[in-house]
């Protein structure tokens, strides 16, 4: 058994229930993050611009916005519903780091600046749910049920 084999066991052996009422929060806090992304595309850009992220042009911060939005939204609706949960949370993470070493940090680590501090509690949650899943009241849960059910 490799060591990610070894986590994901320990991570589903060694679950709280109330942790699932935590996931389903964050997975709606990414979701509508993302909503936020969309609705407000035009302040999102100008923010990427402002810090000059990478040298994005106008077009470029767009699109990746675009893409960030919808990862946000796709990943957010996974972790709500505990569908692939390790698989959303992974793929969040690196949008996370992106947010807080380039976007967040910009602006200094006061207590003030509440955008960064959401953003690494964020993360911590998700890398969190990376290694203990999606808990007994998911999708995968139930999915497992019904197949040791058939058999």
């Amino acid at each position: 058994m490799n060591v990610i084999h070894k986590i994901e066991h320990w991570g589903d052996m060694h679950r709280a229930k109330w942790l699932d009422i935590v996931r389903i929060a964050l997975g709606l806090l990414i979701f509508f993050k993302g909503i936020a992304l969309i609705s407000n595309n035009a302040a999102s850009q100008e923010l990427i611009l402002q810090n000059n992220v990478y040298g994005f042009s106008g077009l470029m911060a767009s699109l990746a916005i675009h893409i960030v939005a919808f990862v946000h939204l796709v990943g957010g609706l996974l972790i709500t519903i505990g569908l692939v949960t390790r698989f959303a949370a992974v793929i969040q993470i690196p949008i996370l780091l992106c947010a807080i070493f380039f976007v967040n940090i910009s602006r200094g680590f006061s207590m003030l600046n509440s955008e960064l501090w959401l953003s690494v509690i964020v993360l911590l949650l998700l890398v969190l749910f990376w290694v203990v899943g999606s808990g007994p009241f998911s999708t995968d849960a139930s999915m497992k049920r019904r197949a040791r059910v058939k058999d």
